[in-house]
């Protein structure tokens, strides 16, 4: 297919950077080498509450990147839905994960974040790499229009109810200043293609790209850039933008348009549309001003199954998402 194996550079967290990198592990390492650099700023749920009482970089995003790229025979499979397992009950256990606190025993044991992943990565089996965007203890910082200061992932996530999820974030950046890691710059310098989204634009995208060094490695790198969109809006992240609002926030902060442009064209159900509605969250009107840099595909991306939420988890999570495999086909067609 290719002349040789395209390096492949996934940058976010949480379940966006899960659907493309469980999509893509599928096509072999001669085809395709799988790198995801990831955030740390995490401070929600179970990895907020494990982060703050060992002090170690968040292990949340870390997991659900290991899990994507985990092997798919029957023991990878156990593994995997281990890893994934959330408990419902227990005093102390309640709401947390089984793989963050496998990540955090292994951190305990070793003494070292990067020695945890890569014992992780290992007994999973891997397809490619998980790469932390920073080796630095960091915490997001999102400015709001009204001026309102909100510090911390989870509170920019999901702001408190006394915040105007309408207004829109004026300026995003991590405290204390921190710089991209050795492996993440090496990944993102050597990359055939840099894939950002789906996502939450600032707490799952932006928050690797603030990373002092990020920006600049994307930019001197020779990667073609890929932005896939997202289907829908956040309340208190991206409250009414359209898909072209994003394009040009993500380029205030990176410095460039992407290289190519990845948007779903299939209509979403209308009867989850009105669960989100009551959350003010709404599907991204695709508005996207053609420009000759840019290329635009559009297509079906959509996930056939409305996702189910599992028991014990306190967060907000998605129920119309990408799908693995669809999203898999179009990145390959691009390529």
């Amino acid at each position: 297919m290719f002349k040789k194996s395209q390096k492949i550079v996934v940058i976010g967290g949480g379940t966006g950077t899960y659907t493309v990198l469980s999509g893509l592990k599928k096509y072999p390492a001669d085809v395709l080498e799988l790198s995801a650099v990831v955030t740390v700023a995490d401070s929600g749920g179970s990895t907020g509450r494990l982060r703050d009482e060992f002090g170690y970089l968040p292990v949340g995003d870390f997991r659900m990147a290991l899990i994507a790229l985990a092997d798919d025979s029957d023991v990878g499979l156990g593994l995997r839905s281990l890893f994934l397992h959330r408990f419902d009950k227990g005093s102390g256990l309640k709401g947390h994960n089984f793989g963050n606190l496998f990540l955090v025993a292994l951190t305990d044991i070793f003494g070292s974040e990067e020695k945890a992943l890569e014992y992780a990565a290992q007994m999973l089996r891997i397809r490619g790499k998980v790469i932390p965007i920073t080796n630095e203890e960091l915490t997001l910082v999102a400015e709001y229009e009204n001026n309102t200061i909100l510090r911390g992932e989870t509170h920019i996530d999901e702001p408190p109810q006394e915040h105007n999820g309408t207004q829109n974030i004026t300026r995003l950046w991590v405290e204390p200043d921190s710089s991209i890691s050795p492996k993440a710059e090496k990944a993102i310098s050597e990359a055939d293609l840099i894939i950002i989204g789906p996502g939450d634009l600032y707490t799952s995208i932006l928050a690797n790209i603030v990373v002092g060094g990020t920006k600049e490695a994307i930019t001197a790198s020779p990667a073609k850039l890929l932005y896939v969109t997202n289907l829908m809006s956040k309340y208190g992240q991206t409250h009414g933008f359209t898909m072209q609002k994003y394009l040009d926030e993500l380029a205030v902060y990176i410095g460039r348009d992407p290289d190519y442009l990845l948007i779903n064209n299939e209509p979403l159900p209308q009867e989850i549309l009105g669960k989100y509605e009551t959350q003010q969250e709404f599907p991204v009107e695709d508005d996207i001003i053609e420009k000759n840099k840019t290329t635009i595909f559009r297509t079906n991306l959509l996930a056939d199954e409305e996702i189910k939420k599992s028991t014990g988890d306190a967060l907000k999570r998605s129920l119309i998402r990408h799908d693995p495999q669809k999203l898999a086909r179009a990145i390959m067609d691009i390529l």
